[in-house]
């Protein structure tokens, strides 16, 4: 992480709502946001290390043939397996849960007005993970 901020991509394709999302998320923590119309523009910006990447799952309305939300999260995942990507999607179908859950996403969370709240607990879930595996691997360490 830098500097103590968590550094978060928002990838989607609905400009308004990517907006109002980045809006909550710097009104309520202390956040470096870095958001994205496109899967192909968060790819060409995986050096700039995010600690969490939220991904629409559709990723369609800009152009036609643009990478999805699927074909994006693989990517992500063959540049750094470690990044969290919490897929965000309109879809309330348990298949599409379980089809990201098997591309390794980290969660799963339908677009409602409970989502900002669902991903601030999911992003204070995996940031306790994380600090739980470095106190882990400091005792290991000691052994």
């Amino acid at each position: 992480m830098n500097n103590d901020k968590i550094k978060i991509f928002l990838i989607d394709d609905d400009a308004l709502f990517l907006k109002s999302l980045e809006i909550d998320f710097l009104q309520h923590a202390d956040f470096i946001i870095e958001t994205y119309a496109t899967g192909e523009l968060c790819i060409a910006n995986l050096s700039r290390n995010p600690d969490v990447i939220i991904l629409d799952y559709h990723l369609d309305d800009i152009y036609s043939n643009a990478m999805n939300g699927i074909e994006t999260l693989d990517l992500i995942k063959a540049f750094n397996p470690d990044i969290p990507v919490v897929i965000l999607s309109s879809q309330d179908k348990i298949d599409v849960a379980i089809d990201c859950m098997h591309h390794h996403a980290f969660d799963y969370v339908v677009k409602s007005e409970t989502a900002f709240f669902r991903l601030q607990k999911i992003i204070s879930r995996i940031f306790s993970y994380k600090k739980m595996e470095k106190q882990l691997n400091w005792y290991m360490e000691r052994m």
